[in-house]
C-alpha cells in the first residue's frame, strides 16, 4: 500500500522524502539483502564512532528505522539511501534484520538523501562534502545555486566548498588523513605553492591562524624580492636598441648563456630585423 511522509519537519531527511511514495512503512529486512547506497559520498566511517553505535545498538536496539529503496540491479536486493552507519553497526552487532522504511527514489533522490544525511550530521570529511557537491552539478545537472538553496548553505560556502577540489593531490590526501583541517585547506587553495606550505603545516604541526602569519610572511618576501639585473646587461640592451631602433631583451645567466630577443611590430620591423642579420654574414 502506498502512502507519503509527512512533510513539516523543515530541510532534512524527512522534507526531503516527503514527495516520495512508500512501499512499507514498518518493515523489517534481512542485513544480507541490504547493499550499500552506491551514491553515498562519505568513504571513512570513524571506527570509535561505529563500535559506540554497535554497543548502543546490542543495548537498546535500533530505534530509527533505515531508509531504503529497492536496487535496480537486482530486485531481491534494497539499497540504503540513508543509514549505512546503523547497518553496519548491526551487523556487528550480530543482528539478521532491521527495521527500514522502503521507499520509490531514483538515483538523484537517492544522492539527495545521503548528501542531506551526512551535512547535517557533519559525518562528511570536507573533501566528500564538496565532491558530493560536485556530483549533484556534474551528473545531475545542478549549479551551484540550485545545490546552494537544497542544501540550506549560502552560495560562497558551496563555491569555497568545491574549490578544495583544485588543490594539489598531497594537499587533498592530508585532508582525508586528517593530517590537515577545512580551515588550513581553505586557506591553501589558489596558492602556487599550497604543496609547500602544507608540508610545513603537517612539519610544524601549525594551527590555522600560525598558517594565515606564514602565508602572509611568505607573501610579504616573495613581492619584496628584487631580481637582480646586471647594469652592463642593461646599458648593452639601451644600446642596441638606440642604434637599430627595435626593442631587445637580453636573458644572461650566471655561465653567461641565454638568449637575446628581437621585439617587432609590423612586417616593416621583421624585415629590418632580417637586413640586419643578412649585413653582417
Amino acid at each position: 500500500m502506498n502512502s507519503k511522509i509527512k512533510k513539516g519537519l523543515g530541510r532534512g531527511l524527512s522534507s526531503l522524502i516527503g514527495e516520495t511514495k512508500i512501499e512499507n512503512k514498518n518493515n523489517k529486512l534481512s542485513l544480507s539483502d541490504i547493499i550499500p547506497n552506491k551514491y553515498q559520498p562519505r568513504k571513512n566511517f570513524d571506527e570509535e564512532n561505529l563500535h559506540d553505535l554497535t554497543n548502543s545498538i546490542k543495548e537498546r536496539g535500533i530505534i530509527q528505522p533505515i531508509i531504503v529503496r529497492r536496487s535496480n540491479t537486482d530486485n531481491s536486493k534494497y539499497e540504503i539511501i540513508a543509514g549505512e552507519r546503523r547497518w553496519l553497526a548491526a551487523r556487528k552487532a550480530g543482528m539478521h534484520d532491521i527495521p527500514a522504511v522502503i521507499t520509490e527514489a531514483d538515483d538523484l533522490k537517492s544522492l539527495e538523501f545521503a548528501i542531506v544525511e551526512n551535512v547535517q550530521r557533519h559525518d562528511l570529511n570536507p573533501l566528500e562534502e564538496a565532491q558530493g557537491y560536485k556530483r549533484l552539478i556534474d551528473e545531475f545537472s545542478y549549479d551551484q545555486q540550485k545545490v546552494s538553496k537544497f542544501i540550506g548553505k549560502s552560495r560562497s560556502y558551496i563555491t569555497n566548498s568545491l574549490r578544495l577540489l583544485t588543490l594539489p593531490v598531497t594537499v587533498l590526501k592530508y585532508v582525508e588523513e586528517k593530517k590537515i583541517s577545512s580551515g588550513h585547506a581553505k586557506i591553501l587553495v589558489g596558492l602556487e605553492n599550497a604543496e609547500f606550505i602544507a608540508n610545513k603545516i603537517v612539519e610544524k604541526k601549525l594551527s590555522v591562524r600560525q598558517t594565515e602569519n606564514f602565508v602572509k610572511i611568505f607573501k610579504k618576501r616573495k613581492s619584496t624580492f628584487v631580481k637582480f639585473i646586471d647594469p652592463n646587461i642593461q646599458h648593452l640592451e639601451k644600446s642596441i636598441t638606440d642604434k637599430i631602433g627595435l626593442n631587445v631583451s637580453i636573458k644572461n645567466s650566471k655561465k653567461n648563456k641565454g638568449t637575446i630577443t628581437f621585439s617587432y611590430h609590423d612586417i616593416e620591423q621583421l624585415n629590418k630585423i632580417i637586413e640586419i642579420i643578412k649585413s653582417n654574414y
